[in-house]
């Protein structure tokens, strides 16, 4: 997608040809700032510490891990080691599994010799498939928003939670995806960007990339969505998700639940738009059965921004001595959910509805 005219991908391999580049988006959206990832434990500590984030990326950045591995020691054993590595950077979403269990099957099929070059090739193939999943995405959720525009005639209002878009993924994004696909055929359109605490990836990472990108949005409180379903200033709900169970369930990051309940609520449209890798396909009770991550208490008692003077800083806004959980996720039933957005099409939120789309991967009941 573009920053303010040039185009820009979040991972890409180096001119060097022997390390990857990624947008560091811990320092978003008041510095550009390229990182290097040299190592298995550049890659991992990237992921970990949100340097990238959103499920498809995550995937994307392991599978560069992955390769960054082979380089340090390509047998069996060091293999092994970067996946166990790796896996356990972040629990929730299901892409890191996927893409690290991918890349794992073809790097020890017997038919491969040079590891390296093999795992190099499959990340680069990994990354341009989620460039042409995303703007799939885009075109089947665009037709959603373009049915809005001609029953309302008038702009479309879409809200928004965290951050799904191209800093999500590698380019387009998911839930943005059909947002910069109306956009750029022509159909008026308008963002309300949930600020999305505790990390406030929507007020600075949606609503950096809209900005840069020349969609028209607004920054919302995340309380103050209800309120505008209520009074009828939401025509839509589409968010992102790290893991969908096969009956429908959708894990996104904390608040999204309260949003779909409110949604539901006044009769507007909740989407998850996702790519099928994002389908846990073993589980179908995402409540009881996909893990929630816990991050650190920090993230919830401390906020960093930029001063009056430019100077980047963290200050302490809680009462001191306070504790404060931080459970990253929460997960919205299938029956809160209008449908799912995927590169082959919006399915209804249930297990015969995504095995419709997906039949090669729906196991049957």
């Amino acid at each position: 997608m573009n920053i303010d005219g040039r185009h820009h991908r979040t991972i890409w391999p180096a001119a060097d040809g022997v390390t990857v580049e990624v947008i560091d988006q811990t320092r978003l959206p008041h510095e550009i700032v390229v990182r290097q990832l040299a190592s298995l434990a550049d890659a991992a500590d990237a992921i970990r510490t949100m340097v990238v984030r959103g499920a498809p990326l995550i995937g994307v950045t392991a599978a560069y891990g992955l390769a960054l591995a082979t380089r340090e020691d390509a047998s069996d054993e060091g293999i092994a080691r970067a996946l166990e590595t790796l896996a356990a950077t972040r629990p929730t979403a299901v892409n890191l599994r996927w893409a690290l269990d991918r890349i794992a099957a073809a790097l020890t099929a017997p038919e491969v010799n040079d590891r390296v070059a093999a795992a190099w090739c499959l990340a680069a193939e990994m990354a341009d498939e989620d460039v042409a999943t995303c703007r799939a995405i885009g075109e089947h959720g665009a037709a959603l928003i373009r049915e809005a525009h001609e029953r309302t005639g008038r702009t479309v209002n879409v809200l928004t939670h965290c951050n799904a878009g191209w800093l999500a993924t590698v380019d387009w994004g998911t839930a943005l995806a059909p947002i910069y696909v109306a956009h750029d055929s022509g159909i008026p359109i308008h963002v309300w960007v949930d600020e999305t605490r505790p990390r406030n990836q929507g007020a600075a990472l949606t609503a950096f990339e809209l900005g840069h990108h020349g969609v028209p949005h607004t920054i919302l409180a995340d309380n103050a969505g209800g309120h505008m379903m209520q009074h009828r200033r939401v025509d839509l709900c589409i968010v992102g998700s790290d893991r969908t169970t096969a009956s429908g369930d959708v894990a996104n990051k904390i608040g999204t639940y309260l949003k779909a309940l409110a949604a539901r609520d006044n009769g507007v449209p909740f989407y998850a738009a996702l790519p099928s890798s994002t389908i846990d396909w073993s589980l179908d009770d995402g409540v009881s059965e996909i893990p929630i991550e816990e991050r650190s208490a920090r993230e919830v008692t401390h906020m960093t921004g930029r001063a009056e003077t430019g100077a980047i800083v963290t200050v302490e806004i809680a009462s001191p001595g306070s504790a404060a959980a931080n459970p990253a996720f929460d997960v919205t039933p299938a029956r809160l959910v209008s449908g799912i957005i995927t590169e082959r099409g919006v399915a209804p939120a249930s297990r015969e509805g995504l095995a419709r789309l997906f039949p090669e991967w729906a196991e049957p009941r």
